[in-house]
């Protein structure tokens, strides 16, 4: 079903992939990029449970729009292990006008496709989804 807004559709590989990271903790991250052409938002990477931070954030073009599930473990202060999942709009500055304008009006309906979001970061710059910034929001 596209987005009424930005006429995206959402490929059924998106909340396959979100479920098995969600249920199964099968992946520690997800990359999703709008298939202009196709008018689709479609799978563009999955990184391994071994994964780490770097990994996903290396994963992230610098010069253009994406969408981003990310799994974050941590410790709480009461030393219990838990995991939180953030949904990422990743949306540089130097990304074409355009671009910055379908992610914006897609973001919303997409995120509804994925069922289980904890936490939402808007980030334009590395140092706005750094793992300080996961650390502070999940706690």
């Amino acid at each position: 079903m596209a987005n009424a807004a930005s006429g995206m559709a959402v490929h059924e590989d998106c909340k396959l992939r979100f479920m098995e990271l969600k249920a199964k903790r099968t992946h520690r991250f997800i990359v999703y990029k709008i298939e202009e052409k196709q008018k689709q938002v479609v799978v563009e990477k999955v990184g391994e449970p071994i994964q780490t931070y770097d990994d996903f954030a290396a994963s992230l073009p610098a010069d253009e729009c994406r969408y981003a599930i990310y799994d974050f473990d941590f410790v709480t202060a009461e030393n219990c292990q838990k995991s939180k999942i953030f949904f990422i709009a990743w949306c540089p500055d130097i990304a074409k006008v355009r671009s910055k304008m379908i992610y914006a009006s897609s973001k919303d309906r997409f995120k509804r496709e994925l069922d289980g979001i904890q936490i939402e970061l808007q980030a334009a710059d590395p140092t706005e989804m750094d793992l300080d910034v996961f650390r502070s929001r999940a706690n």
